[in-house]
């Protein structure tokens, strides 16, 4: 059978800029595609093109008779008035569905979606419900191929894995952008890079994200291979031109063709291979207080909603936590707090003396007909940084600008440059607590894997609100997680937290009004013993307590077999594997006796 999408010679240009070249590009039934690429490579304008919504400047796309595509573009953007059953009934008027099976498609893609009602009214919706319907307003007409760009964007923790669930489920092929490492890992079959840096303008690899790491390191590896062996080449015919070589005999003259053809295909594969990556570092102070900012039994109550109740946490130097909770749960209600916008309704919030806290706000804007310079240097050709004076063109070429975007308006920029220039004004001012509220938004892979080693090198204090999963294992050193219901929890990493959800904290249902639009949550439940999520700690932590007490056991008994005690390195990987697993079993009795007391 042939591809549903057959795209063969595509190339598109904005001005001069061209963001791909005769490249060629196939969906099949089955696939599973994620595409990737740096910011700027033309993802979205690809898969706009295999949607029929923009044209290519050359090359064609055809479809298989009677395809239907789906397509979920980066916003979900809704008429007023209309609710989820009118976005819904409308897309299978446009599809051409009989009328008798309308209702059958909206009841069955509503449920598979998760909306409680179809009657709320959808411009009024949070924006990761709006994404859900713009998921079902796709997938309701029962689609050959689906097309999603950056469909994670606006879903909270709980959101991303039903859409993974959804998605490996369906019957339907489907090409998605992500810069979701874990969310790609669990619901590709085969990547795409699109990147200039390849001979034919991207890399298709078979298999998962981390196959397709593997992949692309072999690729390069076969290009630096490539690189040294026409260098040696040219190095050898550059000699024997300069030796003044008679070019009358046609074998002389095929040689010196030969000898320009090594040359551009040199000068190609250096252009080719040839990248660039943002130098993002950002600086703490020398503050010496350890103590930063101590939140003391704090409740924020907005309106019928209670955000946190009776919350208690220190913020010290060089603490990295990962704030996570289902959309509306009050992550960022818990920024504006450290940041003094917000007074708690109870409790106290204590500060050291001249703190310095800088926030990247989920809500940032730039001041699109201002120039990339301004936005970077307001008043002058140059800015501060790390206490020198640097010139405004050296400081964007850090964050892979060219010298002719700087006189160019910001509006010009895609969504990635622009996050990389708040990025670069952020750098700008030194921080004992940095704040940081969805940073990952519209950051290619490749920025995201430089923002997180520096954020894994930056000694201040972090509050980091992400639904990239990946970012969060690595870069926090605790995490704090809030249910929606008014409890916050601690827990060590990423990892734990979700455990301990179980997959089912669902992310906050919308609450239909009379006049069938939404409303925030209902109000907390009066004060218990235990809170909703040590409840659910205490239900398993006795098997959590028997599997470390396994895992001490087994690292006591590696202790005692003769050839570990005979290999000093053996010896060694032993006993740090005892200490570990001793102090893991320590915390978990400790805090079994603290929730055990709790309870009564």
């Amino acid at each position: 059978m042939p591809p549903i999408l057959n795209a063969q010679g595509l190339t598109k240009a904005f001005g001069a800029n061209a963001l791909f070249r005769e490249i060629g590009f196939t969906v099949s039934d089955g696939d599973r595609i994620g595409l990737i690429g740096p910011n700027g490579a033309g993802k979205s304008t690809l898969l706009s093109v295999l949607a029929g919504e923009q044209e290519a400047d050359a090359g064609d796309v055809a479809s298989r008779k009677r395809t239907r595509i789906g397509y979920v573009k980066q916003e979900s953007v809704f008429a007023d008035g209309l609710t989820v059953r009118d976005v819904l009934e409308a897309a299978l008027v446009r599809a051409g569905v009989p009328e008798g099976e309308r209702e059958g498609r909206i009841r069955e893609t509503s449920g598979r979606t998760g909306f409680p009602s179809l009657e709320a009214e959808a411009a009024k919706l949070s924006g990761g419900w709006r994404k859900r319907l713009a998921i079902a307003e796709a997938v309701v007409t029962g689609p050959d191929v689906l097309l999603l760009d950056e469909p994670t964007n606006h879903l909270d923790l709980a959101g991303i894995t039903w859409l993974e669930e959804l998605l490996k489920q369906a019957s339907f092929a489907m090409v998605i952008i992500s810069h979701d490492r874990y969310f790609l890992e669990n619901v590709a079959t085969e990547m795409v890079e699109l990147n200039r840096v390849y001979a034919d303008g991207l890399l298709r690899v078979k298999g998962t994200y981390s196959k397709f790491i593997e992949g692309k390191a072999a690729y390069m590896e076969a290009q630096t291979k490539l690189q040294d062996a026409l260098k040696n080449r040219v190095k050898i015919e550059v000699d024997w031109l300069r030796r003044g070589p008679k070019a009358r005999s046609t074998k002389a003259k095929a040689r010196i063709d030969n000898a320009n053809d090594l040359i551009g295909q040199l000068k190609d594969v250096n252009q080719r291979t040839q990248t660039s990556s943002a130098g993002i570092d950002f600086s703490a102070t020398e503050r010496q207080t350890k103590r930063l900012v101590e939140l003391e039994d704090v409740s924020i109550v907005l309106g019928d909603k209670t955000i946190v109740e009776g919350l208690n946490f220190l913020f010290a130097n060089g603490i990295r936590v990962g704030l996570v909770g289902p959309n509306g749960s009050g992550k960022t209600t818990i920024l504006r707090l450290l940041t003094g916008e917000l007074e708690p309704t109870k409790g106290l919030v204590k500060k050291a003396a001249s703190l310095k806290i800088v926030y990247f706000s989920q809500m940032r804007e730039l001041d699109e007909k201002i120039t990339l310079r301004r936005a970077l240097a307001p008043d002058s050709d140059s800015v501060i940084y790390q206490d020198r004076v640097v010139h405004v063109a050296s400081y964007a070429a850090k964050f892979m600008f060219t010298s002719e975007q700087l006189n160019q308006p910001v509006e010009r920029l895609s969504g990635g440059e622009r996050a990389r220039v708040l990025i670069a004004k952020l750098m700008l001012e030194p921080a004992d607590l940095l704040l940081l509220d969805e940073p990952t938004n519209d950051l290619d892979i490749a920025t995201l894997e430089i923002l997180e080693e520096s954020l894994l090198e930056y000694t201040g204090a972090l509050v980091l609100v992400t639904h990239d999963r990946y970012m969060l294992d690595r870069v926090s050193t605790v995490v704090l997680g809030l249910d929606g219901r008014g409890g916050a929890e601690r827990f060590g990493d990423y990892s734990q937290w979700e455990k301990w959800q179980g997959g089912t904290n669902e992310e906050a249902a919308p609450e239909v009004k009379a006049g069938g639009g939404t409303g925030g949550g209902g109000k907390s439940s009066g004060k218990k013993k235990l809170s909703y999520l040590e409840a659910r700690e205490y239900e398993g932590i006795e098997a959590l307590v028997e599997a470390a007490e396994e895992r001490l056991n087994t690292a006591r008994d590696m202790l005692d077999e003769p050839s570990v005690a005979t290999n000093a390195d053996a010896l060694t990987a032993a006993l740090h594997e005892m200490e570990k697993a001793q102090e893991v079993a320590d915390g978990l009795y400790a805090r079994w006796a603290e929730l055990t007391e709790k309870a009564g």
